[in-house]
């Protein structure tokens, strides 16, 4: 199982983790970067996801919705 862990650091940013676990044990941890703005750290949860995503297919198809 993977997650997102996000967490303030000593310098007052906000870091950006994506931690694998199995079961209560944590196995491996990602550091994807730090963040001193929401913008940066949108950006950052978005790369996690990536990582997290990896190769998968998606079931739906929502790039039709998601026009910016």
């Amino acid at each position: 199982m993977a997650f997102i862990r996000k967490f303030k650091t000593t310098s007052g940013a906000t870091g950006v983790q994506v931690v694998y676990k199995e079961g209560e044990r944590v196995v491996k941890t990602v550091h994807v970067g730090s963040a001193g703005n929401e913008k940066q750290l949108l950006k950052l949860v978005r790369k996690a996801q990536g990582i997290i995503d990896g190769d998968k297919t998606p079931l739906f198809n929502l790039d039709k919705f998601n026009k910016k």
